[in-house]
């Protein structure tokens, strides 16, 4: 499940959520008498030793997987584009996600995990949001490369006349990954009801609409356009009907680094400018099959 990333957009998503930037922000307290620790890999040491090492999310599909134990994915594709714009190897490291996005920040970041941990150079797929910006002050958020939102996937036999938008699902089941973005929504949109399937992943929750055990999914567009193109046969569509009440169905993602490292992410940042002026970026979605939409930068 990916509540790290999605749960993170509860409170500027749905009604009452915070959008003025740091509004009632208080900066976290300076450590005195302290020396500076220096963590993870600066960017001249990054270019001296040849490589560069990327924390991906495992089981991720689309964005980072491994299929037939090989690496593949979007965010797989933008981080071998990312190395050879920096004239490096791209190195990947597969984590797991954590209960909250400051959590798995802390881990692969800025800090490393308490017993055995150690940072990544970059982490990939980290959504932007000032919120984020106001209460992370351990991460530089930069190079942003892509926006998901919201989005229902429907077997197009079901609705002939109309896609189905969230009313709907008050008495047609509809799957989505269980503790998600989506969940939430409808839970607070239409109540308890029993309509909802809660599913351990977007993609079981695409697998049990093949399997005719609801007659919708709802989730981020990009897994379930994955989860379509994988039932091709199934007469599968997604689209993005407005949310009603939903404060923020979309949201940009891009990378973050170590607040310590702001050489590495201006570098960074700067190749994923390029690869989108020259629509790089555009063709790794293509190929993949997803609809790519630019992000807010």
């Amino acid at each position: 499940m990916r509540r790290a990333f999605l749960a993170c957009l509860v409170s500027v998503a749905l009604p009452g959520g915070a959008f003025a930037r740091c509004e009632g922000y208080k900066p976290q307290p300076k450590p005195q008498n302290t020396f500076a620790q220096d963590v993870g890999r600066d960017f001249d040491r990054i270019i001296d030793e040849g490589w560069i090492e990327f924390a991906v999310y495992e089981d991720y599909a689309p964005w980072s997987y491994e299929e037939k134990g090989k690496l593949a994915g979007v965010d797989i594709e933008i981080g071998r584009l990312i190395a050879k714009a920096l004239g490096v190897e791209p190195k990947f490291r597969l984590v797991a996600s954590g209960e909250n996005l400051e959590a798995d920040l802390h881990n692969y970041v800025w800090k490393g995990a308490a017993v055995g941990g150690r940072v990544s150079d970059v982490m990939l797929h980290v959504p932007y949001d000032s919120a984020l910006v106001c209460r992370i002050e351990q991460v530089t958020f930069t190079g942003q490369y892509a926006t998901e939102n919201v989005a229902i996937a429907y077997r197009a036999a079901d609705y002939e006349d109309q896609a189905p938008t969230p009313p709907f699902f008050r008495f047609d089941p509809v799957a989505v990954e269980n503790d998600s973005i989506a969940d939430f929504y409808l839970t607070s949109l239409i109540g308890p009801v029993d309509k909802i399937h809660r599913y351990r992943s977007t993609t079981a929750a695409m697998d049990g609409l093949a399997k005719r055990e609801t007659k919708a999914a709802m989730g981020p567009r990009a897994e379930l356009e994955a989860g379509a193109s994988r039932h091709p046969d199934d007469g599968l569509k997604v689209h993005s009907p407005t949310l009603v009440g939903f404060g923020r169905g979309s949201w940009t993602f891009g990378v973050g680094v170590n607040f310590q490292h702001k050489d590495l992410g201006y570098a960074l940042d700067e190749a994923i400018e390029r690869a989108l002026a020259d629509g790089e970026i555009a063709r790794i979605f293509e190929g993949h099959g997803l609809t790519f939409t630019p992000p807010q930068r």
